[in-house]
């Protein structure tokens, strides 16, 4: 077994009291069923790699913990942001020694093999609120601002002001947008971490 790491070890010492010995037998799963798989922290959580992939993810949360294998079988329906097993409060919860092994195993398989988890269908785009754009016209600094950012940053702006139910409402949140964007800020820059 690779070495442990620490920030995993440190993960599993501050979750919650049930969630420990059900974050430490996962760990012990994957080890057991792959011997070369490598701790990391992923968007918070620890998470097992196979050869630098992704392999599966577990995490504690206040009154559960989830398990979810990265490498499933297409169209396996269990894309439930609680992981394939729900809401795991117990020992009990988790899937059985052999079925977590298969499970481990087919998804080594699939990273083997090339297998990569399809990405999600792209949205569609929102249309330019009218009053928006001219706006954006008027304020050639927001407007290459805007036009530089990202789609989902471009989308927030959007949502947020088509989301106005009414017209007063609406042009106070197109004068704010125009005020953040000429400062280079995306809508969310109030919950930034300085």
């Amino acid at each position: 077994m690779p070495t442990p790491d620490p920030r995993v070890d440190d993960y599993i010492a501050n979750a919650a009291a049930f969630a420990q010995p059900i974050l430490h037998e996962i760990r012990l799963r994957v080890h057991s069923g792959c011997t070369t798989a490598e701790e990391a922290i992923k968007w918070g959580m620890p998470a097992f790699l196979y050869k630098g992939k992704l392999l599966c993810g577990m995490a504690a949360f206040k009154a559960h913990a989830t398990l979810g294998f990265w490498q499933r079988e297409a169209g396996s329906g269990d894309d439930s942001a609680m992981g394939q097993y729900g809401r795991l409060q117990s020992l009990g919860d988790l899937p059985g020694k052999r079925e977590f092994t298969s499970q481990l195993r087919a998804a080594m398989q699939r990273i083997d093999a090339g297998v990569t988890r399809p990405k999600a269908a792209p949205r569609a785009p929102l249309p330019m609120p009218p009053a928006f754009a001219e706006a954006l016209a008027g304020a050639a600094v927001a407007k290459a601002h805007f036009d530089g950012f990202s789609p989902g940053y471009q989308r927030d702006y959007l949502e947020w002001i088509g989301e106005a139910k009414r017209d007063s409402t609406r042009q106070q949140r197109i004068a704010q947008a125009i005020e953040w964007l000429s400062d280079g800020k995306h809508r969310g820059w109030k919950h930034e971490k300085h």
